[in-house]
């Protein structure tokens, strides 16, 4: 391990390795499942593609305004960094306290079980039906196995240095990039049809709802259509989390002033396209029907079969397997950097503030990794997306407005990139978030609630930390 004097981070990665961390990161499974689940919400294409064109745009709006932030304070740590600057220790802890036990954790368990789902199309011992151990209370199936694995694995991969998982990260996406466009363009040439297209627009915008056991339609209508449309969005928002990851990651991003903003706007906006395309490609192949009522909403799996038959489910499962994997190395490596910006503040395992000799936080990877795997064990990773969710958008509305807060107190600041359109556009990425968190909390109180609750539990933790460093300093 260095010495704290010699600790330093090294700046390897250019604008390609910034942009590709920030695609990779956000495309895991949720663009070949979240459709299916929109679709039943509020029964309409229209809506459908509405939708997935309003989540993209509310997060390039929102990765163009963090470009003012990253400028502003170009180091590791990234939102957990800009959160402290706006307002303060206890709502930069929050953030930790939260990133740290769900949001970051819990995405990589989940991305890696559904890796391990998908593997089972390929070798059906690693399904998650394949029990390897039944206490009665507890159950341990191969596919969490096989999860906890890649995690591991992608650690150590990590904990050896930026260069290496900087490299991994770049192919895997391009070749991620490069599927997934495959894949909608095949879909558009060799299975596309008129009349499955105009069928599936046939009811205009009415909003509708499916029972999936019965496969019929209800009309939806008043407060029910709020609650509908936040529902949908749960799954768009979060196929379109973790472009924040390079902000984690600043202190090693060569002239980071500029290119991290830049590979945010980049990123989020490629990523955003493809969505869009890759759900207007899921219409024009598949009736609306059959997306509703997908097999496990495995909704890229039926297009595939359209597409390419029997070996359609193959192929889904190899992209699913190269993007999960990909997503989950961004997801480690960014995660780790928050972590150790937090115990240089002394809000964190003091151990976990150390590089390496790779000059890498191995403490904090392992750290990550080690919970991370656990909530894989819980068998519980589904739960997580609401709560997810939630706390992901509070902390983006706050750090958005901390944009504002900072024109404020910090008006002489150096800011070599001002946010584009501001104040409208960060202003709309404001009123929509908020709407949106308010829907969740009133439709979906018994899970966002508990998101809620998580964030709170980290204010005594806080000061319950707070009074014990402040006990431990000399008179």
């Amino acid at each position: 391990m260095q010495t704290p004097e010699n600790e330093h981070f090294k700046r390897e990665l250019g604008l390609l390795d910034g942009s590709m961390l920030v695609v990779g990161s956000m495309i895991g499974s949720g663009i070949f499942i979240v459709s299916s689940d929109m679709v039943r919400q509020v029964g309409s294409s229209f809506w459908l593609l509405v939708l997935w064109g309003l989540t993209g745009l509310i997060t390039v709006i929102a990765a163009v305004s963090y470009g003012e932030l990253s400028a502003m304070f170009p180091k590791a740590g990234g939102q957990y960094v800009y959160l402290k600057e706006a307002y303060g220790k206890l709502l930069a802890f929050l953030y930790g306290w939260s990133f740290f036990g769900v949001i970051q954790t819990g995405t990589i368990a989940a991305v890696g079980v559904a890796f391990s789902k998908f593997a089972a199309y390929l070798y059906e011992p690693l399904s998650d039906e394949n029990i390897l151990y039944d206490a009665g209370f507890f159950k341990l199936n191969a596919a969490q196995i096989v999860s906890i694995i890649t995690i591991i694995f992608l650690t150590y991969i990590n904990s050896r240095g930026v260069k290496n998982s900087k490299i991994l990260q770049t192919v895997l996406t391009i070749i991620k990039i490069a599927s997934l466009f495959g894949l909608i363009i095949f879909g558009l040439i060799l299975a596309a049809k008129s009349e499955t297209w105009h069928a599936n627009f046939a009811a205009g915008w009415d909003f509708k709802s499916c029972n999936v056991e019965t496969g019929e339609w209800l009309p939806i209508g008043g407060a029910a259509i709020i609650g509908a449309i936040s529902a949908a969005m749960v799954g768009s928002v979060f196929s379109s989390d973790a472009w924040n990851g390079v902000t984690f990651i600043a202190g090693e991003i060569k002239n980071p002033q500029r290119n991290v903003g830049l590979s945010l706007f980049l990123g989020t906006l490629i990523v955003s396209l493809l969505y869009v395309l890759a759900n207007v490609m899921y219409l024009a192949v598949i009736p609306i029907q059959e997306i509703a009522t997908a097999k496990s909403d495995r909704v890229a799996v039926v297009a595939s079969q359209y597409i390419f038959g029997g070996m359609g489910t193959y192929i889904i499962a190899v992209m699913i397997m190269i993007s999960t994997f990909a997503c989950n190395n961004g997801l480690i490596m960014a995660g780790a950097r928050v972590y150790f910006t937090m115990a240089k503040d002394g809000l964190f395992f003091a151990k976990a503030g150390h590089l390496n000799q790779h000059s890498v936080p191995a403490w904090a990877l392992w750290a990550q990794c080690i919970w991370a795997s656990l909530l894989c064990l819980t068998g519980k990773y589904g739960a997580l997306l609401d709560f997810v969710v939630i706390i992901v958008l509070i902390f983006y509305i706050l750090t958005i407005y901390g944009i504002f807060k900072l024109r404020r107190t910090m008006p002489d600041a150096e800011r070599p990139y001002r946010a584009f359109g501001y104040p409208f556009l960060p202003a709309f990425y404001l009123v929509i978030a908020t709407a949106l968190s308010l829907a969740l909390l009133w439709f979906k109180t018994d899970t966002c609630g508990w998101g809620v609750l998580i964030l709170l539990a980290g204010i005594p933790v806080y000061y319950l930390n707070k009074s014990k460093s402040s006990a431990n300093q000399p008179d």
